[in-house]
């Protein structure tokens, strides 16, 4: 096995634009797309937890993976899917599914949530994914949202299945698990920060890249600090590091992905901030913090001007989502 991962630098796991009457907004979803890797992201995250993955119907979850699809193959990047369930053969059949279309690089499953069945289960979950699944898979590690958390032996288990690529690692804390987990990872093995206030440490203290809700906006930032410290530019990472932490604090002021959503609407890079219940658009206090951390959009252009707008937007959203 190549001692590389293949997935390394930066994942930007997309925002899934709406219009202010909540329906898909598949032009706004290509622009970023292509914003995002020609930035200099090495890949795409399609239906993540950014993406509100889970209140698209199946027909939109299809367009949405077609549009990054074809962003990818335009950039010669690789399209991670995140495939979300606790049936483990309904999981097995999504991922099928998506080997098929034959433009999808690796799935990102969580360990099964809500359910909580252990570690040993949780293993045989990933191994029955692996062995008959057909697609490359990154584990999600977030106990904080699947209520599971997997120990440092674990994690070095599930990484010697074949067929498991990488971990994003999205436990919320750089802890004594976290150090054995970067201390000696498997060959080809990706360890992927998925945290991202905590992104600049992760990679500094040996992890292959992020996946980055973050970098939605600043994109060329973030892949920018990855770099410096696979560089070993350690002075200028920890300053541009601490930076991009303070933006990725006040993008998820409230939650992800609604401040995120309106900071690029302030951006005039997506139709509206809307969002679809259960969540609730950001409040403009948030955005308009976030805004000014987040700067001009790459490749010119000022946000302050629209901000006005963009709080104006907000106003009306929550009516609007509760009559959809």
């Amino acid at each position: 096995m190549n001692p590389d991962p293949f997935f390394s630098g930066l994942y930007v796991p997309l925002v899934t634009p709406f219009t202010t009457d909540l329906r898909l907004a598949p032009d706004a979803l290509a622009r970023l797309a292509d914003d995002a890797l020609s930035a200099g992201a090495s890949g795409l995250v399609a239906l993540g937890t950014t993406a509100e993955a889970a209140t698209l119907t199946a027909e939109e979850q299809q367009t949405v993976v077609c549009i990054c699809a074809a962003a990818c193959r335009a950039h010669g990047a690789p399209l991670i899917v995140g495939v979300g369930t606790n049936d483990t053969a309904a999981a097995i059949t999504s991922l099928r599914a998506l080997a098929a279309a034959g433009d999808v690089a690796a799935a990102l499953v969580p360990a099964p949530p809500y359910i909580r069945p252990g570690e040993a289960a949780t293993l045989a979950h990933f191994t029955a994914l692996a062995e008959q699944g057909g697609l490359p898979l990154i584990v999600y590690d977030i106990p904080y949202r699947t209520g599971q958390t997997l120990s440092a032996g674990t994690i070095a288990a599930l990484s010697r299945l074949p067929g498991v690529v990488g971990i994003k690692h999205a436990t919320g804390a750089i802890d004594a698990t976290t150090v054995e987990v970067l201390g000696a990872p498997e060959p080809g093995f990706a360890v992927l920060g998925g945290d991202d206030v905590v992104l600049s440490p992760l990679v500094a203290a040996g992890a292959h890249g992020g996946i980055v809700a973050s970098a939605n906006l600043r994109t060329a930032d973030y892949a920018e600090l990855i770099s410096l410290w696979h560089r070993g530019s350690a002075a200028p990472a920890r300053r541009l590091g601490a930076e991009l932490a303070r933006l990725s604090a006040a993008l998820f002021a409230e939650p992800n992905p609604t401040v995120i959503k309106g900071v690029l609407h302030a951006q005039g890079r997506i139709p509206s901030p809307a969002v679809r219940m259960p969540l609730l658009a950001a409040s403009a206090g948030p955005v308009s913090r976030a805004a000014l951390l987040a700067g001009s959009r790459e490749g010119g252009g000022t946000c302050g001007p629209l901000l006005s707008r963009a709080a104006q937007g907000l106003d009306g959203l929550t009516a609007v989502a509760k009559g959809r």
